[in-house]
Parts: structure tokens; sequence; C-alpha cells
């Protein structure tokens, strides 16, 4: 039987509000906030556990709905009135539904890396808008997997998964330190491409033909010195103009796809 809910102050409401403003809170529970039909589809055959489906018949249709319930039949359903929904809803095109789920921690074992990998790796990254961001790119690219190293926002923050557009879900996402970092790319025999304004070397004067990780760190202060001395050679993008600075997400782009285009976007 689905249970009807109409009160803010339910406690599974209330838990859902908590989830999506806490990172301790997910940490403790081991859960996170979806929100959105194509996120939630993403995430499922991406093979996140569902735990609970929160959902207003008057703005999702029976037929997605039945879609989501019959992918995992240990998910627990709940209506909810629109009142509810909308206190609980981060943005206005969510088709009403909003999911729980489990969230999957990858480690460097779990990457399954074709013989010339290409990975993005991102240092201390801050932003969640930039993380989802650069996660689109990632997937557009088709990446062997983003690595996140020293993370200062968490990657399953509500905001990296509506900015990301679900790309959380659809690619192998590992979180490590720098160190362990570095020392398991020169075992796997990965080159390290640093991007650096200090550099000397131009993106596109790079052989990224061979098993590349691209590295880029935060707009505020670049790449860490332990990466500056670990990578295998240091890169920039040419700057014409009168700032030398370009949003991290477009100059990962401009690098990743000199990458594929030099692979024959294969």
């Amino acid at each position: 039987m689905v249970k009807i809910i109409s009160s803010l102050q339910n406690p599974l409401v209330k838990n859902v509000l908590l989830l999506g403003e806490k990172p301790r809170a997910r940490k403790e529970q081991n859960r996170i906030v979806i929100e959105g039909l194509r996120e939630i589809r993403l995430a499922m055959t991406s093979g996140f556990h569902i735990t609970d489906l929160l959902y207003t018949p008057e703005l999702v249709s029976d037929d997605d709905l039945k879609s989501l319930a019959l992918h995992d039949n240990q998910t627990e359903l709940t209506e909810v009135s629109r009142d509810v929904f909308n206190r609980l809803a981060y943005r206005s095109d969510s088709g009403g539904l909003i999911a729980l789920a489990e969230p999957r921690r990858l480690v460097f074992g779990d990457l399954q890396l074709r013989p010339r990998p290409l990975l993005l790796v991102l240092e201390t990254v801050e932003k969640p808008g930039n993380l989802g961001a650069l996660l689109r790119t990632a997937d557009a690219a088709n990446l062997d997997a983003v690595i996140i190293c020293d993370p200062q926002t968490d990657i399953y923050n509500p905001n990296a998964i509506r900015s990301s557009i679900g790309c959380i879900f659809t690619m192998p996402v590992v979180t490590a330190s720098s160190g362990d970092t570095i020392l398991w790319m020169r075992g796997a025999g990965i080159k390290i491409f640093g991007t650096a304004l200090t550099a000397t070397r131009l993106y596109h004067q790079t052989d990224f033909a061979q098993p590349s990780a691209i590295i880029m760190g935060s707009e505020a202060n670049g790449l860490s010195t332990t990466w500056l001395k670990g990578s295998d050679d240091l890169i920039k993008i040419p700057m014409l103009g009168k700032i030398d600075s370009m949003n991290v997400s477009a100059s990962a782009a401009i690098v990743i796809f000199e990458a594929m285009r030099q692979r024959g976007f294969r």
C-alpha cells in the first residue's frame, strides 16, 4: 500500500530536506537525493539502488511512475501533496519525482579502463556547479573516468547532480587523495598532463594518443605543488586577451576535445 503524506512535519519529509542540505547527513545515512525523471532513470540504469521514491500524481504520468517502480521492486513508494513536493523540490521542472538512493563510492580497482584510457582529474574542486559542468563534458567525450582529488564539495551535492543533468551517474567517478592518484596512474602507465599558466608547452602540441590524464586545478589557485611536480608534462591554453583566466569547465572542454580530435573521436 502506497503511503500518502500531506504534512511538512512528516519525519520522511524532514529527512529529505536534511539530506538535501547537509553533507554530513548524507554520509551518515548513506543516502543521496535525486530530483527529476531523467536523473532518477540514469541512476537506476547505472546500478544505483533507489530506496525511496516520492511523487506527486498531478505532475508525473502513471506510465513514468510504473516504469520506475517496476525497475526496482524494493523501492518504497510515497505519494506527497503538491504543497509538500513544492517544499522539497529544488527546481520547477523535476516532473513530480524525488528519490533517495544509496551512493556509489568507487575506488581505482573498480575502474574498467580501455587500452588507451583518457581520464580527467580534478583537484580540490569547490563549486558544485563547476563539478556538474565538468561531468557533462566528461560524459560528452565518453572519458574512461573522472577522478576527484581532495574534493572541497560533496560529489553528490544536489546542486552537482542537477548541474550535471545526471552525468554524475553515467560517469565512473573516483574520489582519492592526490598522492594516491599519482601513484595509481604511474602504476597503470598513464601519462600525467597538468594544466598550468606557467607551462611552456601548448595543449595542442601534446601527444594525447597515449594513455593520458588531464589534470585541472581550482579556479582560484590552479594546481598544487604536488601536481606541478608530479606531472609528466605541464601544458597550457594560450591566452590572447588581457585576462589570463578561463572557467575551469571551459578550459577542460578545450583540452579534452583536442585529445579526442587526436584520437579520431574514438
